[in-house]
């Protein structure tokens, strides 16, 4: 008999057994020794993939020589995969493999990407001739051909299908190892998340410094080579681990339940509407109340005559007619989606400090006295200025708040999302007055500005993450169905993936219509301010179409306190609301998973 788990709203969340399917013996498994070594993996994981993305422009423009713009698309694309296929290795964690065979697989899948990346960097033949300066400026480098990037494609995406699977899963198995019904495992729990963020931060912060330093001085090789070997070490040490795991059993995807709606819709969309909603399947033990809003979606729960006789234990299957309950969670993540799709532009902007700024950085006086402060590395200013914002947020500006609102959370997870994405369009401005001023001194002046001329760009950026990040975590976890939760963080990160994929594209309609005018190898040849303005007008666009839909969402919790709480005692209600604070950010801590 395997011991079962609920979470702390009771409900049932699966159970919990060692690596041999036994009952887990709390005194042998779990705890912080488990956790301590699952944290390795992301540790590893953020050595790894940062470790390429914040400085991999550089080299695909200075050593491989492909133009500026292709290079900015070949970045973006990489980590708009990477998020996108956290999405993948949920479902798969979800529905079959479980969480610790996830994290396995995918993080030896890593460890041979990083291996891969460091060959294709290493052989000589995949790279073209050495181009110097003046070739350069006349644009008569030889760029990389197809067979020489081919290897190099291959271990990026390898990368990206493992870091993607690293990112959905390795928090869900840390907090697996405490015992919600345990007050000490359960108040451990908070402090692993803690330091699940600390080695983000610690992994990005070595990344961005030592890392860059080595491939820009050392050698790419050398660089790529550290991030296979991490990803080899924790996967021996994650392998190592595996007796004292406690291990969760998969208990379906909520994309399934999803799916099955949307089948069941289509295929019952002849039939007609029945006279009352209660004549819809499971209509009175519905967990969610019935809604009149997508009525197309209803179709699903409707029982015909060819369902009767496809009742098992005195319910219907689920392949055959879905319950209200389904119905109304497909209806509330809908609702989500016009939040969702303008989020994506905040993490377009995000793109650019990982690809066209770094190439800015290249056209700057990088020199501190005799140190010469390497291009990539300009994000580190991105990572503390995100970590100082984190820890005012919480500190400074939420206290602040709440004495204002009177609110527990003093901040919204809307108003979060509107102030980050006010953070990006200033960081845009930023930029392309940064770049034209640039520009300007380098052609008519002949010097290079300082490469801290950078900073504020980095700086707005990491401010407005510290807010949209927090925001639209916050967001998708509390908005999301209460037996879809887990799958509101694949939401969340698919809002960072089409933010790449859009920042690709339109860096290749730029390019082609301006015909390489704004975004060139060349940056004192090109306009690349102008690129950055695009972006700010986008990004007031985008934050007037947020303003709209902001004001028109209705918080799933507030309706709820409108129909249970109305008329009840108002110390009360502050009392529930304070414990449902404490739930939520139970939940928000259990889904992170960042996009760090």
């Amino acid at each position: 008999m395997v011991s079962a788990v609920s979470d702390v709203d009771g409900e049932d969340i699966g159970t919990v057994v060692d690596f041999r399917g036994r009952p887990f013996d709390k005194s042998s498994t779990g705890g912080w020794l488990a956790a301590g070594l699952i944290l390795g993996s992301e540790l590893a994981e953020r050595i790894c993939v940062v470790g390429i993305s914040m400085n991999l422009v550089t080299y695909l423009v200075g050593d491989l020589h492909i133009p500026t713009a292709k290079s900015a698309t070949i970045v973006t694309n990489f980590m708009g995969s990477l998020n996108l296929l956290a999405l993948l290795a949920g479902f798969l964690a979800d529905a079959k493999l479980g969480r610790y065979l996830t994290v396995a697989i995918f993080s030896t899948i890593t460890a041979v990407g990083a291996t891969l990346l460091t060959v294709a960097t290493s052989i000589p033949s995949m790279r073209p001739p050495a181009c110097d300066e003046v070739r350069r400026q006349h644009h008569e480098c030889i760029q990389a051909t197809g067979s020489q990037l081919a290897l190099l494609y291959a271990a990026l995406y390898v990368i990206a299908l493992g870091g993607g699977g690293i990112k959905s899963n390795v928090s869900g198995f840390g907090s697996d190892q405490f015992d919600v019904r345990d007050p000490k495992e359960r108040k451990a729990m908070f402090f692993f998340f803690n330091r699940f963020y600390f080695c983000i931060s610690l992994g990005s912060l070595f990344a961005v410094t030592v890392l860059v330093y080595i491939q820009d001085n050392v050698g790419r090789a050398w660089g790529y080579g550290i991030s296979a070997g991490a990803m080899a070490i924790a996967v021996l040490v994650l392998f190592g681990g595996t007796p004292v795991y406690r291990l969760r059993t998969p208990q379906g995807s909520p994309l399934t339940v999803i799916w099955r709606v949307f089948y069941l819709a289509s295929r019952k969309r002849k039939l007609p509407y029945p006279a009352h909603p209660s004549l819809l399947n499971e209509y009175h033990t519905a967990k969610v109340s019935h809604t009149e809003r997508l009525r197309c979606l209803d179709k699903a729960a409707i029982v015909d005559a060819n369902d009767n006789g496809q009742l098992e234990n005195g319910a219907y299957n689920s392949w055959v007619v879905s319950t209200v309950t389904q119905v109304e969670e497909v209806k509330m993540v809908l609702k989500l989606i016009p939040i969702w799709s303008t989020c994506i532009l905040f993490w377009t902007v995000y793109s650019q400090m990982t690809t066209l700024s770094v190439e800015q950085a290249t056209f700057t006086n990088r020199h501190i006295g005799s140190f010469v402060f390497p291009s990539g590395s300009v994000s580190v200013f991105l990572t503390l200025t995100i970590l100082i914002f984190t820890s005012l947020n919480e500190k400074v500006i939420v206290p602040i708040a709440r004495r204002f609102t009177h609110t527990t959370q003093g901040i919204t997870s809307l108003q979060r999302i509107g102030i980050g994405l006010v953070f990006a369009i200033m960081a845009m401005v930023a930029s392309a007055i940064v770049e034209k001023q640039r520009r300007i001194i380098a052609v008519r002046d002949q010097i290079q500005i300082s490469v801290f001329w950078l900073v504020p760009q980095y700086f707005l950026v990491g401010a407005g993450e510290g807010f949209a990040y927090v925001g639209q975590l916050e967001f998708f976890i509390r908005e999301a169905p209460e037996r879809m939760k887990s799958m509101s963080t694949g939401l969340f990160l698919t809002t960072v993936a089409m933010g790449f994929y859009v920042s690709s594209l339109l860096v290749s309609l730029v390019d082609k219509i301006t015909h390489k005018g704004w975004i060139r190898s060349n940056l004192n040849k090109a306009k690349l301010d102008y690129f950055f303005w695009m972006l700010a007008v986008l990004g007031v666009l985008n934050f007037l179409v947020f303003l709209v839909f902001a004001m028109k969402h209705q918080y799933k919790v507030e309706k709820h306190y409108d129909k249970t709480m109305e008329g009840d005692n108002e110390n009360e209600l502050k009392d529930w609301k304070n414990n449902g604070s404490v739930i939520e950010e139970f939940e928000k801590k259990e889904a992170v998973e960042g996009v760090f």
